[in-house]
């Protein structure tokens, strides 16, 4: 007779969307954001940091040589951010001195945009201004700072007029004795401000050279971008400027100098971002490992960094298709070895420091965090502080979804990329004859893209129940430059098209409910998510974060930076008003009849709330339930933990209504008509 085998106690089940979670709003909104703007200052490491729970402050964390502890350098309220072109850049800069007096720092506080001058280990250190003030939103901005003998070169943005686009960058130094702090005229302009948007300068070793890049309305820095080369003077000026890479259909990312004096450049010129060996005496530029991968990206911002030469000649860079990974590559021969870690993307935040390669990753178990590779040993290791590096604290890893990286087919055959995050939880199934409801997330830009990595805010729906699909439709970086093409002229359409055809492949395998299906986004994925409530009838709500919602109101309304944006996803201005009345959700606002969330932030000058509030007017006495929640001091991309646990907390319960599942553990959402 066999042996009677004991029966498993059987899984406790509870319907999608009712799981209790450990998940808390306020947990995810704790860890929300990233490090970024990693630099080295001799042997130790610095970084921004973002804390949601200070106002949404960045601090400035530091890592000493010795591998001791990271903590911030400075407290609050210090906020180490530029408001360059509304969405920031590199904010700091330093260098090593003697051993006696530590090292120097400067940096862009955002409160008043001006740049100051930081000695930590002096006693009593306080920073010191080195740049006027000027109100921000208003006058000057500083940027993508390096230090040159006794001054700052960065870039100025001066704004000349009362409109977004009355405003002029140049190059700048910046002297550091600040006698600039109250006199305009001591800064020195470097160069002209022909042409329209610049990164800050990187200097040759000897200091004889620098090169930087440029480019012009109504190009976007994807479309394409030159890289100018000029001879530094005795004076600490800048003559012969050239163009020596790029143009109107080559984007370059990102320029460095290597060790030996040698250009080292980012350039899409064969289709994807390849890494090139640039003469500068001239020449065909070299592809040091010519793939179909990126080894480059959008530059939203300057200071972006995909690859940090090394002192002995190797390049650390970042590739791959959609997601990235960690590579030291040869460029004498083009051989690439990837370093060991469960990282599944990459940050363009690397820096290098002898044998030491920094970087800012993250995997589908782990948020970004500083990690550190020794070249030597090829050891790869997080930098487990309490300031860089910050983990979820008690949460059993349990509790966290698996993305499932997948491709689908649209319906002219092209190929979408999405991850798909199923609802899971470690003690809880749902009952057999139960579909889940799916979220479709549409990523803002909308010329970015999405990796499959931890996201807490992503986990506090999966582990309640509901599902989550990342879309990177055609337009997302990542895979080459004509699949980011295939949005040219047909936003509105083809991110709709590509978001749906995920979301209809879901339902019709069987992994979600085709009656509780939902979109949302924020920025570009709020336009994305508001055309698709207004083009099909898929969704049965959506959220919609800092949206555009008008394309002729962003044109004219928007920031600097994106004030022709529309030219290469809708069109030139002549055929705009077109575009608008097929596309925008405030022109089809009629045909929106599905429940949504609007959040939007009051200092928002990318997206305004002027849009959101002609929305809302166009939906007036339409009988379509919905909540509208403004937050004051909130811009593009929330960032404070208060706002963000609100915003939390008032989707889940528009999706506990929609879809029908009670949630007593969040206030309920007040919708509308």
């Amino acid at each position: 007779m066999a042996p009677s085998v004991p029966a498993q106690p059987a899984v406790p089940t509870a319907p999608y969307g009712t799981w209790p979670s450990p998940i808390a709003a306020a947990l995810a909104a704790a860890h929300d954001g990233r490090p970024e703007y990693l630099g080295t200052v001799g042997a130790e490491v610095w970084w921004t940091e973002p804390r949601p729970d200070e106002g949404g402050r960045r601090t400035l964390v530091r890592r000493p040589a010795d591998g001791g502890p990271a903590a911030p350098a400075l407290p609050a309220p210090w906020n180490v951010r530029s408001g360059f072109t509304e969405y920031g850049g590199r904010p700091w800069a330093g260098r090593e001195r003697g051993a006696d007096e530590g090292p120097l720092i400067v940096f862009t506080h955002f409160a008043d945009q001006r740049m100051y001058a930081y000695e930590p280990d002096a006693p009593g250190a306080r920073p010191r201004p080195l740049t006027p003030l000027a109100a921000i939103g208003a006058g000057l901005r500083w940027v993508d700072p390096v230090l040159r003998e006794g001054a700052v070169w960065c870039v100025m943005e001066e704004f000349t007029g009362p409109a977004p686009t009355d405003v002029r960058r140049v190059l700048a130094a910046v002297p550091l004795d600040g006698s600039a702090a109250e006199d305009r005229s001591a800064v020195r302009e470097l160069t002209d401000d022909r042409h329209r948007f610049s990164t800050g300068a990187r200097l040759s070793p000897d200091g004889r050279q620098a090169a930087w890049l440029v480019w012009d309305h109504p190009r976007m820095p994807w479309d394409g971008t030159e890289l100018l080369l000029a001879e530094v003077t005795a004076e600490g000026g800048l003559t012969g400027v050239r163009t020596v890479l790029g143009g109107p259909d080559e984007a370059v990312a990102q320029v460095e100098w290597a060790a030996d004096g040698s250009l080292l450049a980012v350039s899409d010129r064969g289709g994807w971002w390849n890494p090139y060996r640039v003469s500068p005496t001239g020449g065909a530029p070299v592809n040091l490992c010519p793939r179909e991968e990126e080894f480059g990206g959008p530059l939203w911002k300057p200071g972006l960094a995909w690859l940090a030469p090394l002192a002995e000649g190797t390049v650390a860079v970042l590739h791959g298709q959609g997601s990235s990974v960690l590579g030291l590559l040869d460029p004498e021969t083009g051989d690439l070895v990837d370093a060991a870690g469960p990282w599944t993307a990459w940050q363009p935040a690397l820096a290098a420091h002898g044998t030491r390669v920094y970087g800012v990753a993250a995997s589908p178990r782990s948020p970004y965090e500083v990690v550190e590779l020794d070249t030597a040993s090829g050891h790869a290791r997080p930098v487990a502080t309490e300031g860089g590096g910050r983990r979820p604290g008690p949460v059993d890893p349990a509790y966290y979804p698996e993305p499932q990286s997948r491709t689908f087919l649209g319906p002219d055959d092209h190929e979408i990329h999405a991850h798909v995050y199923p609802p899971h939880h470690p003690t809880l199934r749902a009952p057999a004859d139960e579909l889940p409801p799916y979220v479709v997330w549409a990523h803002g830009g909308p010329t970015d893209h999405v990796p499959p990595v931890l996201d807490l805010h992503i986990a506090y729906f999966t582990s309640r129940g509901i599902g989550v699909a990342e879309v990177n439709y055609g337009g997302s970086t990542g895979y080459g430059r004509a699949y980011r093409e295939r949005l040219r002229e047909q936003w509105g359409v083809v991110d709709v098209d590509d978001c749906a055809a995920v979301a209809r492949a879901l339902a019709a395998e069987g992994t979600a409910d085709p009656r509780r299906l939902a979109i949302r986004g924020g920025s570009a994925g709020g336009w994305t998510a508001a055309a698709s409530l207004a083009a099909t009838d898929l969704y049965a709500c959506g959220t919609v974060i800092y949206p555009v919602l008008d394309l002729t109101g962003f044109a004219a309304e928007t920031h600097d930076l994106e004030s022709r944006y529309a030219d290469g996803l809708a069109g030139p201005p002549e055929t705009l008003a077109v575009r608008c009345r097929d596309r925008s959700p405030l022109a089809r606002a009629d045909r929106i009849t599905a429940p949504f969330l609007l959040l939007q932030g009051l200092d928002d000058a990318v997206c305004p709330p002027a849009q959101a509030e002609r929305f809302l007017a166009a939906m007036r006495g339409r009988s379509v339930p919905h909540a509208y929640l403004a937050f004051e001091g909130e811009g593009h991309g929330f960032r404070r933990a208060d706002t963000l646990v609100r915003a939390l907390e008032a989707e889940l319960s528009l999706y506990a209504q929609t879809f029908g599942f009670a949630r007593g553990d969040v206030p309920r959402l007040e919708l509308r008509a």
